[in-house]
């Protein structure tokens, strides 16, 4: 493998391939070429196409290979645990070398991190977030809850091992989640304060707030395949989120005829 501090181009690129592809393993020629600080044109002379200057780096060319480490990790991670995952079994269950895992995933946090944005209902909140960001709370928070549960519920099994090596505090998890998490909190703690400001809800620490939403909407989901066999709850999934949700609303929406009667 090339030196970090190689001077020749094509060392340069494979180095900054290596980085790029790690990050982001759907990086394109343009992509690498700007890591590198060459052009295009310069890259092609080195390397004719993509798949050369992966079969360089010696990885597939492969588009479902990130797909298969990370469900090939939930079920490890499912069944061991973060701490005891061995890489070479999640190399020979993936159906790829070793060294293609730590290419893509160079580390357990790195691999942490990409399993919660995967199987985390986080990217599908940030969406609605960002499609309803100028809406009141009371179409906000019920739209996000739905579309929360309804990316959670196909993988509770897997949200649950996710959760477990969150709380338990494993520095990997922590170090892996912590970007993912933090980004989830200032989306919506970002929300709520905004609307704080603009007076529709109550004045409160937005972390709070926060943790006043996700908390009933993340717990019914987890809990509803108990409660549903012991309770033989049937509420649809949409329909239980959004009266949670429109329950959080009433506690943190500012009553405004209430308000203007003091």
């Amino acid at each position: 493998m090339p030196k970090a501090g190689a001077r020749h181009p094509r060392d340069r690129i494979l180095v900054a391939a290596v980085r790029r592809l790690s990050s982001d393993p759907r990086a394109s020629i343009g992509e690498i070429a700007d890591s590198a600080g060459m052009s295009r044109a310069t890259l092609y002379r080195y390397f004719p196409s993509r798949s050369e200057l992966l079969a360089a780096l010696e990885l597939e060319p492969d588009p479902d290979m990130s797909e298969r480490i990370l469900v090939a990790a939930a079920e490890l991670v499912g069944r061991d645990g973060l701490r005891n995952l061995a890489m070479d079994e999640l190399a020979a269950r993936a159906g790829v070398s070793r060294a293609s895992v730590y290419r893509l995933f160079p580390g357990k946090p790195a691999l942490f991190s990409a399993l919660i944005r995967r199987f985390s209902p986080f990217e599908a909140v940030e969406r609605t977030l960002a499609e309803l960001a100028d809406r009141p709370p009371e179409e906000v928070l019920p739209a996000v809850a739905r579309a929360a549960a309804l990316a959670l519920e196909p993988r509770i099994g897997i949200a649950r091992s996710l959760l477990f090596e969150v709380t338990s505090g494993a520095p990997e998890a922590m170090e892996g989640a912590a970007p993912v998490l933090r980004r989830m909190i200032e989306a919506i703690g970002g929300y709520l304060a905004g609307q704080v400001a603009r007076g529709r809800l109550r004045p409160m620490h937005p972390l709070i707030a926060a943790q006043a939403f996700i908390g009933p909407v993340f717990f019914h989901v987890l809990t509803r395949p108990i409660v549903k066999r012991i309770a033989q709850f049937e509420m649809p999934l949409e329909a239980a989120v959004t009266e949670l949700a429109e329950a959080t609303v009433r506690g943190l929406v500012i009553d405004q005829a209430r308000e203007a009667a003091r």
